[in-house]
């Protein structure tokens, strides 16, 4: 019997309801949780950001190409050897990263060849560097080698290793999902 019931049982059944001094108990644990999710499920997935975001960058290839972006490589032949990506499937992914804005194709010439391009990143590019960071912490810490990392981010001007932290707009640390509530943005639509 909650502490609200027992309260009731008390007073009888004609005793007017509880007043401000008697509150009922607080929801059980999950309580809330659960309201969110039926909240959130009110609203369509229609114009999600991950599934946007995905439908550019979802599979491997396109990732290594980015990486290897990150690291300084411009050249189609530099990516090829990079990655490992089949020529028709690396052509691809360099022309959807282009059209999509995220690279940006610039022509340079070799004495005596034709023109060639080179893929440099575009400020939208640019603005994938956490994502891909994020993963290559993620894969550090559940599919490393035991030896450790192969590669370690450091900050080009004091050589500290660089973390990444979430945080929000009053500057405290989030330590996960579980202290994060997602709620509709203006974005979000009535499904």
């Amino acid at each position: 019997m909650t502490r609200t019931q027992h309260t009731a049982q008390e007073r009888g059944p004609d005793a007017p309801a509880p007043g401000p001094s008697e509150s009922a108990a607080p929801p059980a644990p999950g309580d809330q949780d659960r309201a969110a999710t039926r909240e959130r499920l009110r609203f369509s997935n229609e114009n999600c950001s991950i599934a946007r975001t995905l439908a550019i960058l979802g599979e491997k290839w396109t990732f290594l190409v980015l990486r290897e972006a990150f690291l300084g490589v411009r050249r189609f032949a530099d990516f090829q050897e990079a990655t490992g990506a089949p020529r028709q499937v690396l052509s691809a992914r360099l022309a959807r990263l282009v059209d999509e804005g995220l690279l940006r194709r610039t022509p340079y010439q070799e004495p005596g060849q034709r023109r060639r391009y080179e893929y440099r990143l575009t400020e939208k590019g640019v603005d994938l560097y956490p994502i891909m960071v994020a993963l290559m912490h993620w894969g550090d810490r559940h599919l490393a080698d035991p030896a450790g990392p192969p590669v370690v981010l450091t900050h080009r001007g004091c050589g500290a290793p660089v973390r990444q932290y979430l945080r929000c707009d009053e500057g405290h640390e989030v330590g996960g999902a579980r202290e994060v509530t997602p709620l509709p943005g203006p974005g979000a639509r009535v499904a």
